[in-house]
């Protein structure tokens, strides 16, 4: 009898629990709308350039004095001059035996990420992430087939990572934790005093420590403080890069730095070598703007007093406070800020709540679940446009939520 089957080609397996909201099926619909005509404000992503924010003049010029020095392949771990001021950036951190060698660059930290998970983890090797997260990490992680232990930030704690949750999540499966400092969804920048009690946790349970600081030059209050440097005797990489502090998301520029004992795992930087090497090497004119980006500002004018992004902010968080039935704890940093909507809206379906919001005020945001958050009582917006732009948005949240309810 002859087979009149067609062949579906399905995607593979591995992505069965992959997925990463903040560019999901709410975003679909966004995209559908515009297409149709419709004027949607989006504040799902950081992406600060299309807000009106610009990179620094030192890095465009840096680009442009540079583009005919980029035609090559580099060093798969990236140019010598960036290496060099990213290993000057970290020591001055306190970063412990670090070197340019194991400095490696990447298209973006999400790059990064990727290849450390695939590098780390087998089949059923489990990785500490926080809830909630930036949803690439758990993305990667299961891509990899490793499986995610979500432990809970406090949000009656400033987000700050429940130390307990982490304790009785650790199994003997468990290989390393991942911690967001400054954080992204919440806005929460970490203290010392909690990140020595992280490390004392990595100690004890002989964890590899993942540490995400992309927005670590993006606080409104007090120094950052890197969580390797109070860790010397634990193996730690420390991603970063210039995407959002220095407005240049599309250049795909960041970087990991392997810190503390590296004794522990020859064999994991063999690894990274090799995945670093198969995708050849990074994006070459970008990384020419790291020693300029990195030398030319201190002080990120954005997030300084006066600035625009902070003053976004707390006119952002003032007017959120005022709306009945939401609260939100005050970011110190990053892009973003993570609200919270009480019981009178008996909110069941978070994803249903941001698509009912989008088609009745055209205003785009991410629901909490996204981020990998437990309950669908939460949402994350940024605080990116122009003030009128986002008194509107907030104030038609408000007017939404008068007559909301599931």
């Amino acid at each position: 009898m002859e087979d009149n089957s067609v062949r579906i080609f399905e995607k593979s397996e591995k992505l069965e629990n992959v997925n990463y909201e903040v560019r999901g099926a709410v975003v679909e619909e966004a995209d559908r709308m515009i297409k149709a005509g419709e004027k949607i404000l989006k504040l799902n992503i950081g992406n600060p350039a299309v807000y009106g924010f610009n990179a620094p003049d030192a890095i465009f010029d840096a680009l442009s004095n540079n583009i005919r020095a980029a035609q090559a392949y580099s060093d798969s771990k990236g140019i010598t001059s960036a290496r060099n001021a990213i290993f000057e950036y970290h020591s001055a951190k306190g970063l412990p035996n670090i070197s340019e060698d194991e400095i490696f660059l990447g298209n973006g930290v999400s790059e990064l990420i990727t290849m450390c998970m695939l590098t780390l983890l087998n089949t059923g090797d489990e990785i500490l992430i926080p809830a909630p997260d930036y949803p690439l990490w758990t993305a990667a992680a299961r891509l990899a087939g490793g499986k995610v232990v979500h432990y809970l930030c406090d949000e009656q704690s400033d987000w700050f990572p429940d130390i307990a949750d982490i304790k009785k999540k650790i199994t003997p499966r468990t290989k390393a934790i991942v911690v967001i400092n400054p954080n992204n969804p919440t806005g929460a920048h970490y203290s010392a005093d909690l990140l020595k009690q992280i490390v004392e946790v990595a100690r004890e349970h002989e964890l590899m420590v993942f540490s995400d600081e992309i927005y670590d030059r993006m606080l409104f209050q007090g120094e950052h403080t890197s969580i390797a440097a109070l860790a010397p005797d634990l193996f730690c990489v420390t991603m970063n890069g210039l995407s959002k502090s220095d407005i240049v998301c599309g250049y795909r520029t960041g970087w990991m730095v392997l810190s503390g004992d590296k004794s522990k795992a020859k064999s994991y930087i063999e690894g990274l070598t090799v995945m670093s090497s198969m995708r050849l090497c990074a994006n070459v004119p970008a990384q020419y703007t790291i020693e300029a980006a990195l030398k030319s500002q201190k002080i990120n004018p954005n997030v300084a007093p006066g600035g625009r992004l902070r003053e976004q902010a707390d006119l952002t968080y003032n007017m959120l406070m005022d709306i009945p039935g939401v609260s939100v704890v005050r970011p110190q940093g990053s892009l973003y800020m993570f609200p919270k909507l009480d019981s009178r809206f008996n909110i069941t379906n978070d994803v249903k709540f941001a698509l009912d919001f989008l088609k009745a005020k055209k205003v785009l945001i991410v629901q909490g679940t996204g981020f990998n958050w437990p309950e669908h009582n939460h949402f994350r917006i940024v605080f990116l446009p122009k003030v009128e732009e986002l008194k509107a948005a907030v104030i038609a949240l408000g007017e939404f939520l008068e007559t909301y309810s599931q």
